[in-house]
């Protein structure tokens, strides 16, 4: 179940996002129709990897996903203190995780 939560989430970042799913296709180069299928929570012949999730991230600056997938694993998510976006075609921030579960 975890698996369509989180190619759900996906989907949301690219359809409900402030950069439009084509924009978006575009920037990771990759076909629109690709992404789409890609993104169907529901098309069990079409996955999403994680070089793509990552562009996906990087691209709409969207790091929802990655603060599900570390509560997910008993970690918060928080942004580097004093770290610079790297200077790449698009503008990326660097993260840490922080544990937040104790073992």
């Amino acid at each position: 179940m975890f698996e369509k939560n989180l190619t759900k989430k996906m989907q949301d970042v690219v359809l409900e996002g402030r950069i439009p799913a084509k924009e978006v296709s575009r920037s990771i180069k990759k076909p629109y129709s690709t992404l789409l299928r890609e993104l169907n929570p529901f098309d069990s012949h079409a996955k999403l990897g994680a070089e793509t999730m990552f562009e996906i991230c990087r691209v709409t600056h969207n790091v929802a996903i990655l603060e599900f997938m570390a509560h997910e694993m008993g970690y918060t998510l928080m942004p580097v203190e004093g770290a610079k976006p790297k200077k790449n075609k698009t503008k990326t921030t660097k993260l840490q995780l922080a544990q937040t579960a104790t073992m």
